[in-house]
């Protein structure tokens, strides 16, 4: 079938198999000389496609056991977000990370070691992974910080390239009710935005939407929003029946890909303008229900579509946080300029790395964009690209659709620490193999 990402770009003809038992995997294998595993296809580009063979894991949903003392969850890899949240929520239960979707599998958040509104405080989603099982070219291993602790943390932001992870135990926190004490406060331009994030340090929730077409004296403003879990006793009357509630809400189905039309520069100003004018008359403090302020694309079914029938990328970058007042300024004048848009953009504080050998994170800013794909999109992306670049910074390979190998080097600097336990783990390799890694030359030896 045709297959893409979340962006709709790049698309390639796929031979798919669905894994609905453990059992099947071996003979799975070998029918292909290379395969990925994919979960719900919320990767934005290349990651989850192979033309051989792409695995669908979503048949892999069961959950396995819950110690209600640790809050330790076993569940199989193909379990989505969205069911842990409607099954532990109502149990005063919520994962330590989640991404900006409920609609991902726990193998995918392993995979892309997830980043949420919280790493600064508490790191990615691999922090509170205890083990995983997977499987690789040659057994299915136990992998942990004490057994097989280098595959274990390749796997964790490994994008797959490892093997196949069939299962996991990750820890849950307690929250006394599914409300989170939101504040949302505008901000005139960069300086006033990264100077917020650096005051809100001890919130443990934290995250900017970005005036991306904002030039000049205006050029960075934004509105950022901050929140932390409530108790019982501080929400309001109404709410006290049933402090634990989790409805899934009903979302929209529209028809996007004839209304992208509408998103153009001159509608998307009109929008950012609206929205940091509402912020500033009605800002402040209020409660709200976990779900939109943790997942707020998800009350749109295929947003994605907004961007039309080509697509759209995604540019999502992380800069030291000693170069990310330039380095952004540099980024969002570049992309102002372009004519490209774009028209979303978030902002994030990051905290320290962590211990996967091809995480993401990096302390500092990450920066996300989204731009239409059109003439001269590809071309802007490498020029944004060589902006990261130059100050220290690398691309989120959740996100990405177009970089180099080149550049993956320069970001990635235990590239070939993460090859040689590939090649260690899996005697076929590169026997775990994508897009993204056969373009980027990470099954290169």
């Amino acid at each position: 079938m045709h297959l893409s990402g979340w962006g709709r770009h790049p698309v390639h003809d796929c031979h798919v198999k669905r894994l609905r038992r453990r059992d099947d995997l071996a003979r799975m294998m070998d029918s292909s000389a290379t395969l990925i595993a994919r979960g719900n296809g919320r990767a934005y580009g290349d990651a989850a496609l192979n033309p051989s063979l792409t695995l669908s894991m979503l048949a892999m949903d069961r959950m396995q056991a819950f110690d209600e003392q640790t809050g330790l969850l076993a569940c199989e890899s193909g379990v989505l977000l969205a069911d842990i949240l409607q099954t532990f929520v109502p149990r005063g239960w919520f994962p330590w990370v989640v991404p900006g979707t409920q609609f991902v599998t726990v193998g995918g958040m392993i995979a892309a070691d997830v980043h949420g509104k919280n790493h600064h405080r508490d790191g990615g989603f691999g922090t509170c992974v205890e083990s995983l099982t997977l499987a690789t070219a040659n057994e299915v291993r136990q992998c942990g910080t004490t057994q097989h602790a280098d595959l274990f943390h390749a796997t964790i932001g490994g994008m797959g390239l490892t093997g196949v992870i069939l299962a996991a135990r990750f820890r849950l926190r307690r929250i006394e009710t599914a409300f989170v004490m939101a504040e949302s406060l505008p901000t005139n331009d960069l300086d006033e935005t990264l100077a917020l994030f650096e005051e809100s340090h001890e919130w443990p929730y934290s995250v900017a939407w970005v005036d991306c077409l904002a030039t000049g004296k205006d050029m960075g403003r934004s509105v950022v929003s901050r929140g932390t879990f409530m108790a019982c006793d501080e929400l309001p009357t109404g709410l006290r029946s049933d402090p634990l509630r989790w409805r899934q809400r009903s979302v929209p189905t529209l028809p996007l890909d004839a209304l992208s039309a509408l998103l153009n520069r001159s509608s998307v100003r009109l929008y950012n303008a609206l929205r940091h004018g509402r912020y500033r008359a009605f800002g402040g403090a209020r409660p709200m229900h976990l779900a939109p302020f943790f997942f707020p694309l998800d009350g749109i079914d295929a947003w994605n579509h907004l961007y039309g029938r080509r697509g759209f990328v995604q540019f999502q970058c992380v800069l030291p946080k000693a170069e990310g007042q330039t380095g952004i300024a540099e980024l969002l004048r570049k992309a102002a300029d372009s004519g490209s848009g774009p028209f979303l953009a978030v902002l994030k504080l990051l905290g320290p790395q962590g211990d996967g050998l091809m995480s993401f994170p990096l302390e500092g800013y990450t920066l996300a964009m989204d731009f239409p794909v059109r003439t001269g999109t590809l071309g802007l992306l490498d020029a944004l690209d060589e902006i990261v670049h130059a100050h220290g910074g690398r691309l989120y390979l959740a996100k990405d659709a177009c970089s180099t190998p080149e550049r993956l080097r320069q970001g990635y600097p235990n590239r070939d620490s993460f090859n040689a336990v590939r090649m260690e783990a899996n005697a076929a390799y590169p026997k775990f193999s994508s897009a993204l890694s056969r373009r980027l030359a990470l099954d290169s030896r």
